[in-house]
């Protein structure tokens, strides 16, 4: 299906480009459907595709064997930032976390398009710093906050991309995302929902009051988001 003009996109990275930078990728850009675990990057891989989520959102890991989650990509921004890097290897693994769809389109039609124009080549840099900061105080989540603390920035961070205010996510699949022990996972939920801030059914997390989880992240939500809306959105702090 042909994509709509990128105006009218769901994809906020793309609607905040020039007009001429949108009229550079329109050509190029392709719809498709990303069911869940769709794995779009794999660590050390060339990148073949990049994708600008409209609907969903991808999970970036590392870590091996026991992968822990660095970053999520949802309707905000786009995957195969190695490409905007003037690389053509994945760093990190992408998959599909929750379904949707994007606009896709190759990278070499990427590379192409980044020579072309100046302008595009700053405004997904700008892009990527944003990304950056997301994994940066993921790290700094990890290693400093509560897990319940970490628990609020990520529904919050998936509140955000998800449109919902359910999420069919299992203590387990959290867990893994986190890097910590399951049953960790459990303890913080019974302490969120405890303070009224969400429910949690098999299977199931429901946001049912998100001021509350912001202040639950501990100043572990909010850096990232704000520099998102600085440096693509060029809203004033």
């Amino acid at each position: 299906m042909p994509p709509p003009p990128l105006a009218a996109s769901h994809n906020q990275l793309l609607v905040s480009l020039k007009a001429n930078d949108q009229a550079l990728l329109r050509p190029a850009l392709r719809r498709v459907e990303l069911p869940l675990m769709t794995v779009l990057e794999e660590a050390g891989q060339p990148i073949k595709a990049v994708y600008f989520f409209e609907s969903g959102f991808a999970s970036v890991v590392t870590g091996g064997t026991v992968p822990i989650e660095i970053g999520l990509i949802g309707r905000e921004g786009m995957s195969g930032l190695s490409i905007v890097l003037h690389d053509d290897l994945a760093v990190n693994r992408t998959f599909i976390q929750a379904r949707g769809t994007a606009l896709a389109m190759s990278a070499d039609r990427l590379r192409a398009a980044l020579l072309e124009s100046p302008s595009l080549r700053v405004s997904l840099l700008r892009y990527a710093h944003a990304f950056a900061v997301q994994t940066w105080q993921t790290a700094v989540a990890n290693g400093r906050a509560k897990v319940e603390a970490r628990l609020a920035r990520w529904l919050l961070m998936a509140h955000d991309r998800f449109e919902r205010n359910d999420f069919p996510f299992t203590h387990r699949f959290i867990a893994t995302m986190l890097g910590v022990r399951r049953a960790g996972v459990t303890d913080a939920m019974h302490i969120l929902e405890g303070r009224g801030l969400i429910k949690a059914r098999r299977g199931l997390v429901i946001v049912t009051d998100r001021k509350g989880l912001e202040a639950a992240s501990d100043r572990s939500y909010g850096v990232p988001e704000s520099e998102y809306a600085r440096l693509v959105l060029n809203r004033k702090p």
